[in-house]
């Protein structure tokens, strides 16, 4: 089963010269991963559900600082769109963030994964329509392909795994390992962008 599994973030080496392009085939990687952590069990189970924390992670840290700036100010009616999507990923990450207390075989785990699961897609789709489509619209082939750029190199930097006493200041301490895996990956990010 393992040559099924889904590459971690940055892992594919494609060649991304489309932000749309790239966030697309992410969502798709994270349908995978989805599946992966259903179908698995035990340690199988783990690893598919940290790869698909560490992919959520990098995606929407990346959406949240390249394309969400981008599409504020890139089309009308952009800031409405932007406000949307930042509700639904602010739900999705307290569903991530309680799932990431649990462990995979605690009873109340599955339940909680098809929650989160249904909460991503509607996110994703909402995404793919009102935002994406847009941004491709809005923009020309040097500025999709300078956003691309950025969130592969925040994927290479990205942390696999939040450390634990490593974060900066008590309120990432609180906040637990996901809020802390998105502030270092939103450090990432930045760094790629040249904003550091």
């Amino acid at each position: 089963m393992s040559e099924l599994h889904t590459p971690h973030a940055g892992d594919d080496l494609a060649e991304d010269d489309d932000v749309v392009s790239l966030l697309m085939r992410q969502h798709g990687d994270i349908r995978n991963l989805f599946d992966e952590v259903e179908a698995a069990k035990g340690e199988e189970r783990r690893d598919a559900f940290r790869r698909l924390v560490r992919l959520l992670a990098v995606h929407e840290t990346a959406e949240e600082e390249v394309v969400h700036p981008f599409a504020r100010k890139g089309f009308p009616g952009g800031e409405q769109v932007v406000k949307d999507r930042l509700a639904e990923e602010k739900a999705a990450k307290e569903t991530l963030s309680a799932l990431d207390d649990m462990d995979t075989d605690d009873p109340k785990f599955m339940p909680q994964l098809l929650k989160l699961r249904k909460d991503v897609q509607e996110h994703a789709r909402a995404e793919e329509r009102y935002e994406f489509t847009h941004i491709r619209r809005s923009t020309d082939v040097t500025n999709l392909a300078a956003m691309a750029k950025a969130i592969k190199a925040a994927e290479a930097m990205a942390p696999t795994r939040p450390h634990p006493g490593v974060e900066s200041g008590a309120k990432n301490m609180a906040l637990g390992p996901v809020a802390a895996l998105m502030d270092r990956t939103k450090d990432a990010v930045r760094q790629a962008m040249g904003q550091s």
